[in-house]
């Protein structure tokens, strides 16, 4: 199949990374021919704000599409790229979830401030999707691949606080990915070195792990789990697998938005990229991600697969007609040291 033709009007269901801080020669030429639907930015790419702007401005204009998305991992913690000196120190997950043992409340507003300050910088920026929350629920001895990078253990809880990252994420214009559906939590292995299997019955599957994203399926973009869930199809993991996408993603959980697939990469997947690729789109998610940036790897990508679909389109049209109309007025400071205040009870609450 050869790379999607940028003029049908459809840009490629691929999101690329870049090698650097600049946009290359060669990088300029691909992105243009290849058209994909948009970018990604790791701390390779991060210098200073400047610098990040100019990027952005380069890749939006290499495929003439000034509503390109843009995404980053900025989660807090040890999930940031994003960091001091230019930016905030923004806490973990887990912070919350401490917080939210001794205030429920509390919590919820902190989350909430906690990610409209992360979606300022990002807007700042240009950068318009934040590959956030973590909506898994880990359990007693999973991998700490999670870990602090959950919002508690409770369900009900992680639902809570999930759905208040997203709000502040859309107040400030920046659009959620919940992650990893359907559910990252009880996998005992990292899915960048291996392929997790999770051999819990579909009941306790959908009791727990499955709860918080149906809760949250009413935002407009998910990123997949690269696990396999042997309940649900022994063979295939999730991001490949056309039942767990059709049976439980889109049908049990509801998740009516952009379906992106975690990093083509990771080696929990199996195959060469190209075909890794074409599963994903077969299996029904919207968009492939690709990370590291290797333009040949890239190239291989754009030439397997088609343009976004029709329904994809729509997905991604709505999501992002929802991140223009968010916008509130917003007091950064104010709302930092209100943060600062409301975390410091969990920090009491500690030294007791």
């Amino acid at each position: 199949m050869s790379a999607p033709d940028p003029r049908d009007g459809r840009p490629g269901a691929a999101i690329f990374g870049v090698a650097g801080y600049d946009l290359t020669p060669a990088e300029r030429a691909f992105f243009t021919a290849a058209d994909p639907l948009g970018f990604i930015l790791f701390a390779r790419n991060i210098r200073a704000p400047d610098q990040v702007r100019t990027l952005i401005a380069d890749l939006r204009r290499a495929v003439g599409r000034d509503d390109a998305p843009v995404l980053i991992d900025q989660e807090g913690g040890r999930v940031a790229r994003l960091r001091p000196p230019h930016w905030r120190d923004a806490p973990p997950a887990a912070r919350f979830a401490e917080l939210a043992a001794i205030d429920p409340a509390a919590a919820v507003e902190a989350t909430r401030l906690n990610y409209r300050l992360i979606a300022a910088e990002l807007a700042d920026l240009g950068i318009t999707v934040d590959c956030a929350p973590v909506a898994d629920v880990p359990v007693a001895g999973a991998h700490d691949v999670i870990g602090d990078r959950a919002l508690g253990r409770d369900p009900a809880q992680v639902a809570r606080l999930a759905r208040a990252a997203a709000e502040g994420l859309l107040a400030g214009g920046v659009l959620p990915v919940i992650k990893h559906i359907p559910g990252h939590g009880r996998a005992h292995a990292d899915s960048h070195a291996e392929l997790p299997k999770v051999d819990a019955p579909r009941a306790a599957l959908e009791a727990s792990d499955f709860a918080p994203f149906r809760a949250l399926a009413d935002l407009p973009w998910a990123m997949t789990a690269h696990v396999l869930y042997t309940a649900l199809d022994a063979a295939m993991p999730a991001t490949i697998s056309k039942r767990v996408i059709d049976e439980i993603v889109r049908g049990h959980i509801g998740f009516g938005g952009v379906l992106v697939c975690d990093d083509l990469s990771m080696e929990a997947l199996s195959g060469d990229l190209p075909s890794r690729a074409r599963a994903a789109l077969a299996a029904g998610c919207d968009v492939v991600l690709h990370c590291n940036g290797a333009l040949d790897e890239m190239q291989a990508i754009a030439a397997a697969i088609p343009p976004l679909s029709d329904a994809a389109q729509a997905r991604v049209a709505k999501g992002e007609a929802l991140r223009r109309q968010s916008h509130a007025r917003f007091e950064r400071r104010d709302a930092a040291n209100r943060l600062e205040s409301l975390l410091a009870k969990s920090r009491v609450a500690n030294r007791r």
